[in-house]
């Protein structure tokens, strides 16, 4: 009976119980030992498992032995697997201390794996061409090349580790080695990481040569560095969101703060206006990259990057407001009394219309920067620019820049004793002003209103010169039209005709016009009320046929085509009419045509030897007169940057 009791139905569950167990543990104990067999074919029993080195005498992952590299990836899944299963089936169990220093004996190769793979492999692991794989659609990531595979022995042995509890020392040994490619790869793009205190330190020159190298370097850095390293994390850590996003922030954080506070601190420092334009280069780079810097640093592990770039172009724009308003004060401030002697064009317009016109160039970026809630309203108050022709915050300064420019011209255009000479000098500069105007991106800012009111301003100046220097000759034809003269009276009104327009000549002999078409205008514009008057009198009282007195009419044009070229006339012959008179033609429509071929010819240099024996003219434009008025020297520094920045333009396109 007792033997019988042992034998009772719970002593035969508990031993059930046990078979059970032992049946369990024998299995995963057997899973151990096969992943033992496969691991020792790679893994020597006696090596050391506390090693550091990551130097591999062999490489596990290679193109021969790429099947044995999965067999030992899926020996070592399986062996934590079993230890897992094992712990939870039998704590105590003897082969859990086997099969722990097993699996660190793995986990330390696969380490030396990874390192090898990842310092191997830096041709084709470069953040510039991962990105640049990525952006041809037409590979595929897993095509079995030398990138690609290196890219997937990586996926492979991150997902082992990570699932396997060495998540971190694979984040430790990818982070080093990539962080250190990021920060070798902006060193080489010239990028110098700068405090405050040091860009505050450096001339001018130095900061902008640097500044030009950042715009290089940041472009560069989005589009391939950080991208690609951006991609190339993804892939390896795919299976884990939490080490895509510290890995990817770990490598890059630093690097990218840095780069980004650099335009931060230049605009911090002192702000002149020819630093304006380069200011606006990286202000507008910038935003031309926001979309791609919120793609590639959209984790908010790297949120810090957009909050620094945000302060970056807050300061930015505070240092274009700065320079606009020190440009004007600039202006304001200009009081030389330096008169252009023969009533040109004033270097002053020639500086601040080429600063506004190259200001036009970055109207779209102007336009964000430039406050809604101005200091100041239009200048523009009458019916021609009405407040919607100027409604734009950047329409608004630039008008209120020109109107100080037109002040400061009007005040200079008074230092002149002769009012038709103060006259002329406003007319070339506000011609000057409005051609500027038409012909570039001020045109679509300040609207065809504004044109046109200034036009009309212009063609007002230029028909009060016309009354102040040609006024009394043409009073006196027109007198001479409405009464009869005798013949002594009319030889009288010769003489003094003769006189006046002798000394108007004089008087205009050293003035100026520098605009080709604006010159043959007003000479065009004289001829057209002085020659056919004159002509006709002429040729009514016959003076000039009977004897040699005062001026013939067609010596009116010759005179009137050698004037506004400035000082030594316009250096050509002035008497090809005696070569192409046709006696069929009246005489005032002679003199007239005459004056139009001698202002035409004032641009080609004609001569005697220009015109054939049938009397015809041939004109070469290899005989063209040289450009009378040299650029100013003020400008240089605005053209070598304009220069400079279509050189970086077409480079940044090719």
């Amino acid at each position: 009976m007792v033997l019988f009791a042992l034998t009772s139905p719970s002593s035969s569950s508990k031993l059930k119980q046990h078979s059970h167990r032992s049946f369990s543990e024998s299995l995963m104990e057997d899973s151990i030992e096969d992943a033992e067999a496969i691991i020792h074919q790679w893994i020597s029993p006696d090596s050391s498992s506390s090693s550091s080195s990551f130097c591999c005498t062999f490489s596990l992952f290679s193109n021969k032995n790429r099947e044995e590299a999965k067999q030992f990836i899926r020996a070592v899944t399986t062996l934590h697997s079993a230890m897992v299963k094992l712990i939870s089936a039998n704590p105590a169990s003897t082969k859990l201390i086997r099969a722990e220093s097993l699996l660190k004996t793995s986990m330390n190769h696969l380490s030396k794996e990874f390192y090898r793979i990842l310092k191997s492999n830096r041709r084709y692991l470069d953040p510039e061409s991962v990105s640049a794989r990525s952006r041809n659609s037409s590979r595929n990531i897993s095509k079995e090349d030398d990138d690609a595979e290196a890219m997937a022995d990586l996926k492979m042995i991150a997902d082992c580790m990570t699932s396997s509890g060495y998540g971190k020392e694979c984040f430790r040994i990818y982070t080093k080695i990539r962080k250190s490619i990021i920060v070798e790869a902006l060193e080489q793009l010239g990028f110098e990481s700068l405090t405050l205190s040091q860009v505050q330190k450096l001339e001018w020159e130095s900061t902008e040569k640097k500044t030009r190298v950042w715009l290089r370097a940041a472009r560069k850095a989005v589009t391939t560095l950080f991208r690609g390293e951006r991609i190339l994390s993804d892939h390896v850590f795919s299976s884990s969101a939490a080490m895509r996003e510290s890995s990817f922030a770990e490598i890059t954080l630093q690097s990218a703060l840095a780069l980004f506070s650099f335009p931060g601190n230049v605009a911090r420092s002192r702000k002149t206006p020819e630093k304006i334009f380069l200011t606006l280069d990286v202000y507008q780079s910038i935003v031309e990259l926001m979309p791609r810097i919120e793609e590639v640093f959209s984790y908010d592990s790297t949120s810090s990057v957009k909050s620094q770039i945000a302060g970056t172009l807050a300061n930015l724009e505070e240092a274009v407001v700065s320079m606009i308003d020190e440009f004007e004060s600039s202006i304001s401030k200009e009081s030389s009394k330096s008169m252009i002697s023969n009533g040109g064009i004033h270097q002053l317009t020639r500086y601040v219309m080429n600063y506004i016109v190259f200001l036009a160039d970055y109207s779209e970026v102007l336009a964000n920067i430039i406050p809604e809630t101005s200091s100041f309203a239009s200048p523009e108050e009458d019916e021609s620019t009405s407040s919607s022709s100027l409604s734009s915050p950047l329409a608004k300064r630039i008008s209120w820049l020109i109107l100080f420019l037109l002040c400061k011209i009007d005040a200079k255009s008074r230092l002149y004793s002769d009012v038709a000479l103060s006259y002329l000098f406003l007319i070339n500069n506000l011609h000057y002003v409005v051609v500027k105007v038409r012909t570039s991106n001020l045109k679509e800012v300040l609207s065809e209103g504004w044109l046109e009111k200034h036009e009309g301003k212009l063609k007002n100046h230029v028909a009060k010169f016309e009354e102040i220097v040609w006024g009394e000759l043409m009073t006196s034809l027109a007198t001479a039209e409405e009464e009869e003269e005798e013949e002594e009276e009319a030889e009288e009104f010769v003489r003094r005709f003769s006189d006046r327009f002798e000394e108007a000549y004089k008087r205009q002999t050293g003035w100026v016009v520098p605009d080709s078409k604006l010159r043959d205008e007003i000479k065009v514009s004289a001829a057209m009320t002085l020659i056919p008057a004159y002509t006709e009198f002429y040729k009514k009282y016959r003076v000039g046929l009977r004897k040699n007195l005062g001026v013939a009419p067609e010596d009116i044009g010759n005179y009137i085509s050698d004037l506004y070229f400035g000082s030594g006339g316009s250096g050509c012959v002035s008497s090809v009419h005696s070569y192409i008179l046709k006696p069929y033609l009246a005489p005032h429509v002679t003199f007239f045509f005459l004056f139009l071929l001698k202002v035409t010819s004032r641009m080609f240099c004609i001569t005697k030897t220009d015109l054939c024996e049938d009397n015809s003219v041939t004109v070469s434009s290899s005989s063209a007169c040289p450009e009378l008025v040299s650029e100013n020297p003020i400008d240089k520094p605005l053209r070598a940057y304009y220069l400079k920045r279509k050189r970086g333009a077409e480079v940044a396109e090719t």
